[in-house]
């Protein structure tokens, strides 16, 4: 995260990891993820803006609604920060013994799996020997 924080706050960067996760979506349910207000999502919304890092529409089915989705600027960064922190645990990873690496993925899915994260994608759990 050091590397970014002229960019992003942590909190904006978890915005972006959210929305990247999740895909498109409304105030709402990006606030309800956040756990945060809508008032308080709507502000972190309007910081990304100004970056170009995300973007805000109308919804054509509901237009009291804005959806908020990253902007392909917004994608990069996300995926730049993330193949640092992987490398970085990778790094510690591999210094574990085999069977206790198991016990560390398997601890770290029931971890996600309790805080509604997405599933990883196929391709990087393949990536990363898991």
């Amino acid at each position: 995260m050091a590397e970014i924080e002229d960019t992003v706050t942590v909190t904006q960067f978890r915005t972006l990891v959210v929305l990247d996760g999740h895909g498109e979506m409304n105030l709402n349910g990006l606030a309800e993820r956040l756990g945060v207000t809508p008032s308080t999502a709507m502000r972190m919304i309007d910081r990304l803006l100004a970056g170009q890092l995300v973007t805000r529409r109308e919804n054509p089915d509901n237009r009291r609604e804005v959806v908020l989705a990253l902007t392909a600027q917004g994608e990069k960064l996300v995926r730049q920060v993330t193949a640092v922190r992987r490398r970085e645990i990778t790094k510690i990873v591999t210094g574990m013994p085999a069977a206790r690496r198991m016990q560390l993925v398997t601890a770290l899915r029931v971890f996600a799996d309790a805080a509604g994260e997405p599933e990883p994608r196929p391709e990087l759990l393949a990536s990363l020997g898991w």
